[in-house]
């Protein structure tokens, strides 16, 4: 029930298993043997909606899964995460909020809540959100990774550092957590750890476009062009919107002092 905005917004919907809709929505006296396989059959109908494309669709048939298993958390939670793949960020929040009323110990709800403050740059609600996700499980990588965005969305980098260090110390192999700590590092001054990181990502993920692009930057800056120039052209060969310097500092969110680098490559390769 987790999404992650990094560079683009991930969905993961949970499929749950028969018996946890008995458990989650009604007492098993209250449910049929025709509901559950009703709601099997929805909910199969959402995930290719998904799978399509389709998210209207999607969130329709979560609508009709929370009309026949009302007090279901992950339902509500799931037609949270559609929502917030179409943009619809209030009617998202509504429906964390109300997985999260009748689940108040599930992380997921908080975490996607808290991707939804995001967006909206309420960042001290984010963190907050994302507080809780690591007060019921210290270990989630994601939630340091999503509170170190809300921390640079501050200007707080520093602190950011510190997150996205912690999620790659709980998870080596998250590489946009690491991509994001290079990037902080540079905004606050240490280029020559920023560099060395973002080395290490490109040989361990060479067809990792951020970190390709973060490269390009750093060595233009350094003059050294004809590094810069042969990373360059792998970004624009799988992600032609590094190309494009509002969706890097909106979307993508990189720190200013990244974007000024790239910007400065750009404007002389055009």
């Amino acid at each position: 029930m987790r999404i992650l905005i990094s560079l683009v917004l991930f969905l993961f919907l949970i499929a749950f298993p028969t018996p946890s809709w008995a458990q989650s929505s009604n007492s098993p006296s209250q449910v049929t043997e025709e509901q559950l396989q009703r709601g099997d059959k929805i909910a199969e109908k959402a995930f290719e909606a998904l799978k399509e494309g389709n998210f209207a669709q999607s969130e329709d048939y979560w609508g009709e899964l929370i009309e026949l298993f009302p007090r279901n958390p992950a339902v509500w939670s799931n037609r949270g995460n559609v929502r917030l793949s179409q943009s619809k960020i209030e009617s998202a929040i509504a429906d964390y909020n109300q997985a999260i009323a009748l689940a108040p110990n599930q992380p997921d709800p908080y975490l996607n809540r808290g991707i939804a403050f995001e967006i909206m740059e309420d960042w001290e609600r984010a963190i907050s959100d994302y507080d809780t996700v690591l007060d019921l499980n210290p270990e989630d990588a994601m939630a340091y990774n999503n509170r170190g965005n809300a921390k640079a969305g501050k200007g707080d980098y520093q602190a950011a550092i510190t997150d996205y260090e912690e999620a790659a110390s709980l998870n080596p192999d998250f590489a946009i957590a690491r991509a994001n700590a290079a990037l902080s590092h540079y905004q606050v001054g240490d280029e020559t750890e920023a560099l060395d990181e973002t080395r290490k990502l490109v040989r361990k993920y060479p067809n990792f476009p951020d970190v390709r692009a973060a490269l390009t930057a750093m060595l233009w800056a350094q003059g050294k062009e004809g590094e810069a120039e042969s990373n360059w052209v792998s970004v624009v060969g799988s992600d032609s919107r590094y190309r494009d310097i509002e969706w890097l500092e909106t979307v993508r969110r990189w720190p200013p002092r990244m974007v000024e680098a790239l910007n400065n490559f750009l404007s002389l390769n055009n």
